[in-house]
């Protein structure tokens, strides 16, 4: 899976936030700091879609955008990836797990021993 732009991260942060898949002008009026040309969200909107971070549904004339993963799943993705890039798995995760709040730390503990009652 690629990294995302500067500007597909924010188109991103907008379609994850909606509960309903949103048309290329919905999107650019949701970008809040930015005065963009249609046609550019457009051809980002192409782009996720062509990346397959997007599902796109004709509706008339224009298309309806929505995320092809949860935030959560992309998440997960780039911090397997990241891991990948290490020689050493085991010590990557235990560096990991020493950064991590109690809470995180908790979170993962029960996460494990669900996977493991499985």
């Amino acid at each position: 899976m690629k990294g995302l732009g500067e500007l597909e991260r924010s188109i991103m942060d907008i379609l994850w936030a909606q509960k309903v898949p949103l048309t290329a002008r919905e999107v650019g009026r949701l970008i809040e700091d930015r005065d963009l040309a249609p046609t550019t969200v457009m051809t980002v909107l192409d782009r996720l879609t062509r990346k397959g971070f997007l599902e796109r549904t004709r509706d008339g004339r224009a298309w309806r955008y929505e995320p092809a993963e949860t935030r959560d799943s992309y998440v997960a993705e780039l911090m397997l990836e990241a891991l990948d890039m290490t020689g050493d798995r085991s010590a990557a995760l235990t560096r990991f797990a020493q950064a991590v709040s109690g809470t995180e730390a908790e979170i993962l503990r029960k996460a494990l021993t669900e996977l493991e009652d499985e």
